[in-house]
């Protein structure tokens, strides 16, 4: 087994990931075969200069193995029986597939993998070559995994221009259970008290509620999947909430404060301990509000005068007026920066808020 990939790859699966990988690795020089249950798929995939069909002779050096949750165990087990290649996934839990392949004698072929990365589209029309520019990847190596194996599935992150974070199955599973699987169910529990509900009340929706339950909208029948597939670490965590909610329940009949505030300050540090941007501690900011009309080019402008007054911008949220086609522009720049870039937007003619 050699440590040093050179190809060819081939990406079994050729939806939103496993053509983004195999565009990644063709875009690096590699030869890349592509296998899907669909045939239309990897025409598809093809034509975007993903790579080509796997033919019966070709022999390749790593798989990696890009289909829904339940079928990744056997998918797997197959690529391990299919010659000597070095086999890694993209699925989003990891103990479940290493269970599935424990016992199989080309194991220590098998490295697990995760990038933290995706679309709210799908299919290879929604691929892209630089998907995991600088987003996490989870390189999950289980106990019996081959060093050369690993240092290759590291080297395809590498080509994929993600950063490889090392962690066990289980590491991964607990971890996607509470940065993943949990917000996304209870985001989906937050929408859909929307569902059913008058108009005149959703009239009054705000950037809180969109912010919210925006990853809600996601696939159902796929997050199903993920979520059935790491329901142990998913049961462990919604076990926590559900006492949660029953002394925040308690806490408001009661009336009270303390308790509630308590509960509310727990949230607080939860948003504080994620990581900031480019995962340094977070830093304090503050906020201008800029109202904008909305039509084509308004925030290039706004983007190029925040530039001109010399203020960086951390971060940038929208909410849209209900009765007008004007959007109120959030930006978020560091803190002490604020005034003198509320100060600058006015001096060219922009309208801000407080």
């Amino acid at each position: 087994m050699s440590d040093r990939l050179t190809g060819p790859v081939e990406v079994i699966g050729t939806g939103l990931l496993g053509t983004s990988v195999a565009l990644a690795c063709r875009r690096a020089g590699l030869d890349v075969l592509l296998t899907d249950v669909s045939a239309e798929h990897v025409r598809t995939a093809s034509a975007l200069g993903a790579g080509r069909a796997r033919a019966a002779e070709d022999r390749p050096q790593l798989v990696v193995v890009a289909v829904p949750p339940d079928h990744l165990g056997v998918t797997i087990a197959r690529a391990l029986d299919d010659g000597d290649a070095v086999v890694t996934d993209v699925g989003s839990v990891k103990a479940g597939p290493y269970a599935a392949v424990a016992a199989h004698p080309g194991a220590s072929r098998y490295v697990g993998g995760h990038p933290m990365a995706g679309s709210e589209r799908s299919g290879p029309l929604a691929a892209s070559a630089d998907l995991f520019e600088g987003r996490p990847w989870a390189v999950v190596p289980h106990p019996g995994s081959h060093p050369d194996a690993v240092a290759l599935v590291e080297q395809l992150v590498a080509i994929c221009a993600a950063v490889a974070v090392r962690l066990t199955p289980e590491d991964h599973d607990r971890a996607v259970a509470r940065t993943s699987h949990v917000p996304h169910l209870l985001a989906s529990l937050a929408a859909g008290r929307l569902a059913d509900a008058p108009a005149d009340h959703l009239r009054l929706s705000g950037q809180g509620v969109r912010d919210v339950t925006r990853v809600a909208a996601g696939s159902p029948e796929l997050y199903g999947q993920i979520v059935a597939a790491n329901a142990d670490a998913v049961l462990g965590l919604l076990g926590e909430v559900r006492g949660e909610l029953d002394a925040l329940i308690a806490a408001i009949a009661a009336a009270d404060g303390g308790a509630l505030a308590s509960l509310l300050e727990q949230g607080v540090a939860g948003t504080r301990a994620i990581p900031g941007k480019h995962g340094g501690p977070v830093r304090p900011t503050a906020t201008v509000f800029v109202s904008v009309p909305d039509e084509p080019g308004v925030l290039a402008r706004l983007f190029a005068a925040a530039g001109e007054a010399g203020v960086n911008i951390e971060d940038v949220r929208i909410d849209h007026d209900l009765g007008r086609a004007v959007g109120l522009v959030e930006l978020l720049v560091e803190e002490g920066r604020d005034e003198h870039l509320r100060e600058s937007l006015e001096s060219r003619g922009w309208a801000t808020h407080r």
